[in-house]
């Protein structure tokens, strides 16, 4: 596939008003605290706990040290996860693909536990459980 000289144009420009917004300038993983940090040019610090960012959630202090910034600051890499984060994601709250954010929340919400949650539990045990699923 060739990129034509107005494509590679068009995309340039997208990039630097996508840079616009904040780019990274300084990146940083917290151990005491569990956090990744940016520091964007605009002065702006981002504070994210790394357990909730994809690829980073379950990975060891050592490995979430080494970070590299790519080249226009809109992405952060882990060379020893091979992980990546995408920084205006991570201004608007996205912290993984749409699957991976479903299945946290969803995880969030199974572990919640709430008076009616324990009141419906309770009143199917009295009627034998929750009914068998048939093949």
């Amino acid at each position: 596939m060739e990129i034509s000289e107005q494509d590679f144009t068009a995309a340039v420009a997208r990039g630097e008003q996508t840079r616009q917004g904040g780019y990274a300038v300084t990146a940083e993983y917290d151990r005491r605290q569990g956090r990744l940090v940016v520091g964007l040019n605009n002065g702006v610090t981002i504070m994210v706990p790394v357990t909730l960012l994809e690829g980073l959630a379950d990975a060891a202090d050592d490995d979430l040290t080494e970070i590299e910034i790519t080249p226009a600051g809109l992405g952060l890499h882990w060379p020893r996860l091979d992980a990546d984060v995408y920084v205006p994601s991570l201004m608007h709250g996205v912290f993984g693909s749409k699957r991976w954010m479903a299945a946290q929340l969803g995880a969030t919400g199974g572990r919640a536990s709430t008076a009616a949650k324990t009141a419906a539990a309770r009143e199917n045990g009295r009627k034998g459980g929750r009914p068998r699923k048939h093949a």
